[in-house]
């Protein structure tokens, strides 16, 4: 049986479930609703301009911070494989960072930049940078020696070293890491709308729960768990295109 089968199945039981367990009692419908009325109510939500202005802001977050991420962890990861010594001198700061979960950084978010757009973003980057950080850091150490050596004597320039002999061996661990780092982002982009900035999908999350209006709370958790999908589904399709040329990506569409 083919996976997207296997998978269209599995979804369709989680909803028939959702939708048996609050009317049959298991479950207290005031608290967790039917799935049919989590569906009615996101259809109204998504008649008011207000819901869209929401997700295109929840969208410019995470993009945004996604685009600075990959920039950043790109460049940053080509200098530390790169250098040994700068590696060395950083890698016990990297493990003590890397561990701080970004929820516990939201006090020092708000301190630093308010309850706001800018408290979340700096959100997103701290906690999607290590994905691609660490992946990027991983490829540039991957290179084969000896194409390295022979690039070296050959006396290609850095310029050049990094364009034939780094990069390509650097792409595949980089593209893994933007993809990992898609999702992040987005969790934090919507848990920083949460608890933060109160704006964007997670905010009208936060009111919709703080009014007692249940139906649309988990209307705007279908919402995200969407969008959750989306970016994924994106971020594979980029990765196989960008790649096309690499052996697993072969393997795969084989």
């Amino acid at each position: 049986m083919p996976n997207w089968v296997l998978g269209a199945a599995g979804v369709a039981t989680l909803l028939v479930l959702l939708e048996i367990l609050p009317r049959i009692g298991v479950v207290d419908s005031r608290f967790l609703p039917p799935v049919s009325e989590m569906f009615l109510a996101l259809g109204t939500l998504a008649q008011n301009a207000s819901f869209w202005l929401a997700l295109l802001h929840t969208l410019v977050t995470w993009a945004s911070g996604l685009a600075i991420t990959i920039i950043l962890g790109v460049i940053i990861g080509i200098l530390l494989g790169n250098i040994k010594w700068l590696r060395d001198f950083t890698a016990s700061t990297i493990e003590f960072l890397r561990p701080v979960p970004s929820v516990a950084l939201i006090p020092v978010a708000v301190l630093l930049f308010g309850p706001n757009m800018t408290a979340t973003l700096f959100l997103v980057i701290y906690a999607a940078f290590w994905q691609v950080l660490i992946q990027v850091m991983a490829g540039v150490q991957d290179v084969d020696p000896v194409v390295a050596d022979t690039a070296r004597s050959y006396r290609f320039s850095q310029a050049t070293r990094l364009r034939t002999v780094i990069w390509p061996t650097t792409l595949p661990y980089a593209m893994t890491g933007a993809r990992l780092a898609a999702s992040v982002a987005l969790v934090l982009a919507v848990t920083g709308e949460l608890l933060v900035s109160g704006e964007g999908i997670g905010g009208l999350l936060a009111r919709a729960r703080e009014s007692g209006a249940v139906a649309n709370m988990y209307g705007y958790i279908i919402v995200t768990g969407a969008l959750g999908l989306l970016v994924n589904q994106l971020a594979r399709g980029i990765e196989s295109k960008t790649l096309f040329w690499h052996p697993s990506m072969r393997k795969e569409s084989n």
